[in-house]
């Protein structure tokens, strides 16, 4: 018997305790959106909350997505998040029912307006300077030793202006870019602490080399010693806001063939995308189309025992692991079979031969 032993890498920050059915587990932390209003619903929906039309104001509604959350396996949720004073009140409330609740938040900045440019690098700096002052000492932060913020849209923004706001706030938050490449992000691998990719619209049936694309970002990250947060999505559908590709849902088989892929990478937490972003259809909140199938498809996934690794067949998708470095066990495991493989072909090779043997 040949026991592998696995480490995550001593140059990525390391997660602290975290709710989980497994305590090495790899988090999952869903992106979640509060700027809903109850009229927001009028517009640009395929599908609607089974809690209803709700406003993001309402404590219960977040109390009960807290727990199906957790219930599901999902560690934390990265909130979709620039200082404003509506975002503030209801992240002040988000902030008190995960205490309650003992679990977990991180942030996603929102780097970008609604007409896709980028904010003024003082504005953000002043945000996250907020954010500082009011928020980073709170234990819901402490998924790693500083809180977690994601910028979304760094591409958008130079690399003198993604310096001047990072200086200094890296002392008090660990800041990832968002980037969509190696190259994007070893342009501003030494002013970030990290990657965290929000690809919401792959189809991984079609995409050439999709697991090829986030392992080697997760490892340009890792390289440089920051944190690789890797995408999983159930599916994607953004007509109505004027996109025009669709991830067909496939039943479950999308977010689970996501989820594999995602811990191929090697991540430190994989970011699900998301909770409640209705508008472009990559909810696995319960709603009235799909009911409760999507978080019990990621319970199935998190909770799942680890078959063994003789029994892998790389020909048939498996169900996701809920270990961490399981991509590390499949790799190293198919490795061992190879060189298994190739020790018994030589020893063959090498006996004497004491007469043919057919084949």
């Amino acid at each position: 018997m040949i026991t592998i032993m696995l480490m995550m890498s001593a140059c990525a920050p390391t997660p602290s305790s975290v709710p989980t059915a497994t305590s090495d587990a790899t988090p999952v932390l869903a992106y979640y959106y509060i700027w809903f209003d109850v009229g927001s619903w009028n517009r640009g929906k395929l599908d609607y909350p089974l809690l209803g039309n709700y406003s993001s104001d309402d404590p219960q509604i977040m109390r009960q997505h807290i727990r199906w959350a957790r219930a599901a396996g999902i560690n934390g949720f990265i909130i979709s998040w620039k200082s404003t004073d509506k975002l503030n009140s209801r992240l002040d409330q988000l902030i008190k029912l995960a205490d309650q609740e003992n679990f977990k938040l991180a942030i996603i900045y929102q780097g970008l307006n609604l007409d896709r440019r980028p904010l003024p690098s003082g504005r953000i700096a002043a945000d996250l300077d907020y954010f500082i002052d009011h928020y980073a000492g709170h234990t819901v932060f402490n998924i790693y030793e500083k809180p977690l913020l994601v910028w979304s849209g760094t591409w958008e923004f130079s690399r003198e202006e993604v310096g001047s706001v990072t200086q200094g706030r890296r002392d008090h938050l660990l800041i990832l870019a968002s980037e969509k490449s190696v190259k994007g992000y070893e342009r501003l691998a030494d002013l970030v602490d990290g990657d965290a990719y929000y690809w919401s619209s792959v189809n991984p049936d079609t995409f050439p080399r999709y697991l090829e694309k986030l392992s080697s970002l997760g490892q340009a990250v890792h390289s440089n010693g920051g944190l690789w947060i890797a995408p999983a999505a159930p599916g994607f559908d953004a007509r109505l806001v004027g996109g025009t590709r669709v991830v067909e849902r496939k039943n479950g088989n999308t977010l689970r063939t996501e989820m594999n892929t995602a811990l191929l990478s090697s991540p430190d937490a994989i970011g699900l995308i998301s909770w409640n972003e209705f508008s472009e259809n990559s909810h696995i909140e319960p709603s009235v189309n799909y009911g409760n199938h999507y978080l019990a498809v990621l319970r199935d996934i998190r909770y799942a025992a680890s078959p063994k690794v003789a029994d892998f067949d790389s020909s048939v998708p498996g169900n996701t692991l809920n270990h961490i470095g399981i991509g590390r066990i499949f790799a190293l495991g198919i490795v061992g079979a190879l060189v298994l493989i190739g020790l018994v072909t030589i020893i063959r090779r090498d006996r004497p031969k004491k007469g043919h043997i057919s084949t």
